[in-house]
């Protein structure tokens, strides 16, 4: 693990610290700006450094490894949105909000067109690697995951490809997209399906 994996490691309870003391500084009667603090460190702080990690170590597709001397920018990402993954409350308050989880995935790079539902449970691993067309509905517990890591003798290999989702998809409770699933326009996804990585679906 380099040096720079070991200092993001520590990312997510950085996070949580900051947002804690926030917290304090609010039921103090800190005020507006106590707020201000709260929201800053929960969803402007984790969003500027991966923008910032990504200018400088770009996410790339395909496979790579993930012990070695060699910095694995997917773990740098992974960190930094960590704190999503550990607490999904955040991120459903946001699914609550029509439009405001779209345009929470577009500031993280991601591509999603107009009119698309998302309900509140959803499992979202990278944000920054989907491509959503306009009017799809995500159903139930919907699982996206557009990396996948598995044990090779002495090592763990890594597998990231962006999951596409065509326009006018119906995506069923349940199913399990996995790196570079793809489904086409206007497909129904029955529930409880699992589309395995570079599977298309028509």
């Amino acid at each position: 693990m380099t040096t720079l994996s070991k200092i993001l490691a520590f990312f997510p309870v950085t996070v949580m610290l900051l947002s804690l003391l926030s917290f304090l500084w609010l039921c103090g009667d800190g005020g507006i700006w106590a707020l201000f603090a709260l929201v800053f460190w929960l969803y402007g702080l984790p969003l500027i450094v991966y923008r910032i990690h990504s200018h400088f170590y770009p996410l790339e597709e395909g496979i790579s490894y993930l012990r070695g001397q060699e910095y694995s920018p997917w773990w740098g990402s992974s960190q930094i949105q960590l704190i999503y993954s550990s607490f999904p409350m955040l991120e459903v308050v946001l699914r609550l909000i029509p439009g405001a989880f779209s345009a929470w995935l577009r500031l993280w790079g991601s591509q999603v067109g107009q009119d698309v539902y998302w309900t509140p449970h959803l499992d979202l691993t990278d944000r920054g690697l989907v491509e959503v067309g306009d009017r799809v509905i995500v159903g139930h517990r919907v699982g996206f995951y557009p990396h996948a890591i598995k044990p090779k003798k002495d090592n763990l290999v890594l597998y990231v490809k962006k999951i596409k989702i065509g326009s006018d998809v119906f995506i069923g409770a349940g199913c399990r997209l996995t790196p570079g699933a793809e489904v086409e326009n206007g497909t129904f996804v029955p529930t409880l399906t699992d589309v395995y990585p570079n599977q298309k679906v028509k």
